[in-house]
């Protein structure tokens, strides 16, 4: 059974994130993207955990479910929950501040109570959605593994500059040194959305962990923007950590629960991949940061090294380099943003809009259309050059211009002549 999962989301008590971040607008936006598990996110939050125990009732196979009361009328699909939560953990170790985040993932409700009973004793869990504990990773690891040894910990996007483990201005230039005893207890790592799997492919230091991908989202809108695909016996929580823990290049066994693929964001779209100081206006390649010493040409001020430079620095295999056993990829761009993209309007258009909302309930969900649906039939309901927008997005036929310094990339799939044209021909 292929189950397409986003873990990593935050709850409106997160800074910087959406009021519209409920449980029911999670559940609503799961079902038009087609996303079949979604993580609650933020379960260390006392608000957010009382609601999640109020809204949400145990399935048979260990996940969690919207109680029917609380589900809107115009999703298109059930898609189920799973508690998570993403911990800062930010500390000085070997002369150095260190700012790491992870994603726990956990079995069940009455484990949440546990882990927050045991952080409350030491961290203010109120602060925000997502707090900031004053820990190591390596301890708060072990921490949360004495409360349950079934949680899944994962680094999150583990190359952002500010807060991961592989960070260029905070984290280690190995796993090892971060986890150093308990690195065995660590699955998988997260891609970040300035990354994709075979930026992390190059890292033989990363064998050892399965690669997932997932949203980081935000608002309910940008559920699903990466996501993990997962073939799993049934959709439960035992599967799910069977398919975490079955790494391909380290384990002969074989199981019948494993990481199918994952879906990307491009990542010269996501607002760490290149260097650069975003002051200054200053959008920089690795071979430029290079030559100007790593500083600004404008202020003279330390430049902020993006996610390929560091790639760069700290791979052992070159680019390009592949194994044949490790899960595939595929990149994506919103279905709303091909869409304006081929209309030459915003993603949130009516026109967009209305096209947008006929393909997803018509081809049932966001990840169907832009991956499986046959092109003629999106042409049928919609129009050829919105068909001719997704078959450029499935191709990767786009002008890209990656982000920096914390300012996103951009993504084109048409120049002004194409656009034209296939305009011209659409009307003929």
């Amino acid at each position: 059974m292929k189950l397409i999962a986003d873990l990593h989301v935050h709850s409106r008590f997160s800074r910087a994130v959406s009021r519209d971040m409920t449980l029911p607008n999670m559940h609503e936006w799961a079902s038009y993207k087609g996303i079949g598990l979604v993580g609650t996110g933020d379960f260390t939050h006392p608000t957010w955990f009382s609601e999640m125990r109020e809204r949400l009732r145990p399935t048979a196979d260990g996940l969690l479910e919207l109680k029917p009361s609380f589900r809107s009328k115009s999703a298109i699909a059930n898609p189920l929950f799973i508690p998570t939560t993403e911990l800062s953990c930010i500390y000085t170790e070997f002369e150095k501040t260190r700012r790491i985040h992870l994603v726990i993932l956990a079995p069940d409700l009455s484990t949440v109570e546990k882990i927050n009973k045991e952080l409350d004793k030491d961290f203010n869990l109120k602060s925000d959605g997502r707090p900031i504990l004053g820990i190591s990773a390596h301890d708060l690891t072990e921490k949360l593994l004495k409360v349950d040894k079934s949680l899944i910990i994962i680094p999150a996007h583990v190359w952002t500059p500010w807060f991961s483990i592989f960070g260029s201005a905070s984290g280690y230039d190995s796993a090892k040194e971060c986890f150093r005893d308990l690195l065995d207890k660590i699955p998988a790592i997260e891609t970040g959305l300035s990354s994709d799997p075979a930026m992390n492919w190059r890292l033989s230091q990363l064998d050892k962990f399965n690669i997932v991908s997932a949203g980081d989202s935000h608002s309910p809108r940008k559920l699903g923007r990466e996501a993990t695909v997962f073939e799993l016996e049934k959709f439960g929580f035992k599967e799910l950590t069977q398919a975490l823990w079955f790494n391909p290049l380290a384990n002969d066994k074989k199981s019948q629960n494993y990481i199918l693929e994952t879906l990307e964001f491009f990542p010269e779209e996501g607002k760490y991949h290149l260097d650069g100081h975003a002051k200054c206006q200053q959008r920089l390649t690795p071979a430029q940061t290079k030559k100007l010493g790593g500083v600004c040409p404008v202020c003279k001020k330390p430049i902020t090294v993006g996610v390929l430079s560091r790639v760069e620095k700290l791979a052992d295999r070159p680019e390009g380099y592949k194994n044949s056993a490790r899960p595939a990829y595929r990149t994506l761009v919103p279905l709303e943003e091909a869409i304006g993209e081929a209309l030459d309007v915003g993603p949130g258009s009516k026109s967009v809009q209305q096209i947008w909302t006929l393909l997803i309930k018509e081809l049932q969900g966001e990840f169907n259309v832009l991956l499986e649906t046959p092109i003629a039939e999106i042409k049928t309901l919609s129009q050829e050059i919105v068909a001719e927008a997704v078959s450029r997005v499935r191709s990767g036929k786009l002008i890209i211009e990656g982000g920096y310094d914390g300012i996103f990339g951009t993504v084109k799939i048409f120049n002004n002549k194409e656009r034209k044209k296939l305009e011209q021909t659409s009307l003929f």
